[in-house]
C-alpha cells in the first residue's frame, strides 16, 4: 500500500504525484505500453483532487513519459530519459502518410514476429490470444476494434523479450493502425465486415506461427498482413488521384 501524499498546495501535490508516478515508470513497475490507473483510482490512492491528477498527467506527457489516447486512456511511453522517436498526428493526415508508416511497420514488425516465434512464453501466448479475441469480438459486434488491434501487435513486440521493440511500438501508439486515422467508425457494412474478417484471418495466421515457434512463417504472415494493408491504401490513393 503506497502512503498517501501529504495534503499541501495543489501545485506541490501535482509535482509530488509526477515524481511518484515517474519513479514507478523508471523502476519498471509501469512499463511501456501499460495503461495508467484511472483518474479515480489515482485520486483514491494518493488522496488528491481530479485537478491535481490532470495537472500531473499533463506534466508527465510534457516529459515524454506518457501519452493520452482519446477515448482509450493514458499509456506509458517509456522512462523519458532521453529524446524519443515519435510520429505526430499531423504525420497521419494523408493516405501517403499512412502508407509510409505501414512501410516502417513492415520492417519493424516482420522481424518482431520472427523473434516472438523464437522466444515467446506461454504467458505471451495467453496475452496474444486474449488480445486477438478482443479484436474478433469487437468486429463481430460492429464496434471499434482499433485499440484491441494495436494491443495484439504490442503483445507481439513484447513476446520478442526485447524491450526496445515494445518501447517503440508503445511510443508509436494506436494511431499506427490505419483505420484509426482514415476509417472513422461507421455502421459495419457487409463488405467492411468481410474485410475485417479477412484481416482477422491474417492475425490468426501470425498467432499460429508464433505459437508453433515457426519464425519464418511468422515473418511471412506478418509481412503479408501489413503488405495487404499497404496495398489497400495504395489502391485507395490511386482511385482518389
Amino acid at each position: 500500500m503506497h502512503a498517501p501524499i501529504t495534503r499541501r498546495r495543489p501545485r506541490t501535490l501535482a509535482l509530488e504525484l509526477v515524481e511518484s508516478l515517474g519513479n514507478r515508470i523508471r523502476a519498471g513497475q509501469l512499463q511501456a505500453g501499460d495503461k495508467l490507473p484511472t483518474e479515480a483510482a489515482i485520486m483514491g490512492e494518493f488522496e488528491v483532487s481530479r485537478t491535481v491528477v490532470r495537472e500531473a498527467i499533463s506534466k508527465l506527457q510534457a516529459a515524454g513519459l506518457v501519452e493520452t489516447r482519446h477515448g482509450i486512456g493514458t499509456f506509458v511511453i517509456g522512462p523519458g530519459d532521453g529524446p524519443s522517436f515519435k510520429i505526430t498526428p499531423e504525420q497521419f493526415s494523408t493516405l501517403q502518410d499512412v502508407i509510409a508508416v505501414l512501410e516502417l511497420r513492415i520492417g519493424l514488425e516482420t522481424e518482431a514476429a520472427g523473434l516472438a516465434a523464437q522466444r515467446r512464453s506461454e504467458a505471451n501466448l495467453v496475452a496474444l490470444r486474449r488480445a486477438l479475441d478482443a479484436v474478433i469480438a469487437a468486429v463481430e459486434a460492429g464496434q471499434d476494434s482499433v485499440a484491441a488491434d494495436f494491443q495484439f501487435h504490442l503483445e507481439i513486440a513484447r513476446a520478442t523479450q526485447n524491450s526496445h521493440f515494445a518501447d517503440l511500438m508503445a511510443t508509436l501508439g494506436a494511431q499506427i493502425i490505419p483505420r484509426a486515422r482514415l476509417e472513422a467508425a461507421t455502421d459495419m457494412s457487409a463488405e467492411r465486415l468481410a474485410y475485417m474478417r479477412r484481416v482477422n484471418t491474417e492475425h490468426e495466421n501470425i498467432l499460429d506461427a508464433i505459437a508453433n515457434q515457426d519464425a519464418e512463417s511468422a515473418r511471412a504472415a506478418m509481412r503479408t498482413h501489413l503488405s495487404n494493408s499497404r496495398e489497400r491504401r495504395r489502391r485507395a490513393q490511386a482511385e482518389a488521384a
